[in-house]
C-alpha cells in the first residue's frame, strides 16, 4: 500500500508516525504535500518519507490519498486533483469535520464510481490514544474500510460507523476530551481548595483519570461495576459518588453530550 497525505498538520504527523512506528507501512510507501513545501520537506525528513512538490505528483504516486487540509479548503484541494483521482480510481479519505460523503463526492463532479471513505478521528490521536469513526460511501469496499480502520488503529482505536451516527461520535469521542479536561481541572482546583498546589493536583487528577480509563478498557466489569468495586459500604467514595447523582452529574453530561450533538446539526 501505497499512501499519500495532502496536509502536514499535527494530525497528519500523528497518523503517519503512527503507521510508522507499527510497521502498517514502510516509511518509503509514504508521500507527504502541502502547500509550503518546506514544511512538507522538514516532517519528510524527519519521518524518513517522500515529499513532493506538486499535489497531483502525489496522487500519481500512491493508490489512497489522505485529504487532511482544513474544512474550508477541501473543495479546492479536490478541483485540483479531480482529474488524477478519476484517472487513478484512487481511494480517497478525508479527515475534514462536517464534510460528509455526499458533499466530497459532489465536490469530484462525477457520475463515475470513486471510493470515498469518511474519517472522524479525535485529538487523542496526536499521543497515540486516538478513537475514529470510520464510513465509506456507496462504491468503497468492506476491505477498503477494513484496511482504513486498521490504520487508524495504529494511533488507537477505530471504529465502522454509520454516518447518521457520526454526530453522536462527535459528541461523545470528539467533544469529550474537553469534558474530561474539565472534569480533571475540576478534581484540581478541588484539591487547591483543600490544601494542595495546583500543579501536583493537577498531575495527580490526570494519573487518576488516566488510570481509570486503562483500568476501564482491560477490565470485564462494565463501569457501575468498578464504581461498586471502589465504594465501600458507608464509605468515603459512596459518599461522594451520592453527592455526585445528587447534583445531577449523570443527567448535566447526557444535556452537554445532547447540547453538543444539536449544535453540529445546526452548523
Amino acid at each position: 500500500m501505497k499512501i499519500g497525505f495532502i496536509g502536514a498538520g499535527n494530525m497528519a504527523r500523528a497518523i503517519i508516525e503512527g503507521i510508522i512506528s507499527q510497521k502498517f507501512v514502510s516509511a518509503e510507501d509514504v508521500y507527504l504535500y502541502n502547500i509550503h513545501f518546506e514544511k512538507a520537506q522538514n516532517l519528510a525528513d524527519q519521518l524518513g518519507i517522500h515529499a513532493v512538490e506538486e499535489v497531483n505528483q502525489l496522487v500519481e504516486a500512491v493508490d489512497t490519498v489522505v485529504l487532511a487540509v482544513k474544512p474550508p479548503i477541501i473543495e479546492s484541494v479536490i478541483n485540483e486533483i479531480r482529474t488524477t483521482i478519476l484517472a487513478k480510481k484512487s481511494l480517497l479519505v478525508s479527515i475534514a469535520a462536517g464534510k460528509d460523503l455526499a458533499t466530497l463526492y459532489d465536490y469530484l463532479e462525477t457520475e463515475q464510481a470513486v471510493s470515498i471513505i469518511r474519517v472522524m478521528p479525535n485529538m487523542n490521536s496526536m499521543v497515540g490514544q486516538g478513537a475514529t469513526a470510520v464510513c465509506g460511501n456507496q462504491f468503497t469496499s468492506k476491505e477498503q474500510v477494513a484496511e482504513i480502520i486498521a490504520l487508524f488503529a495504529a494511533i488507537g482505536k477505530a471504529w465502522e460507523l454509520p454516518e447518521e451516527q457520526f454526530s453522536t461520535f462527535a459528541a461523545i469521542a470528539g467533544s469529550s476530551p474537553a469534558f474530561t479536561f474539565l472534569y480533571i481541572d475540576s478534581l484540581a482546583r478541588a484539591g487547591v481548595k483543600n490544601g494542595l498546589p495546583k500543579d501536583l493536583a493537577t498531575e495527580m487528577a490526570t494519573q487518576a483519570v488516566l488510570g481509570s480509563a486503562e483500568t476501564l478498557a482491560v477490565s470485564s466489569e462494565n463501569a457501575w461495576g468498578l464504581i461498586d468495586q471502589v465504594s465501600s459500604p458507608g464509605g468515603t467514595t459512596v459518599a461522594g459518588v451520592v453527592s455526585l447523582e445528587d447534583n445531577r452529574f449523570l443527567a448535566t453530561v447526557v444535556k452537554a453530550v445532547d447540547d453538543t450533538i444539536a449544535r453540529e446539526k445546526e452548523l
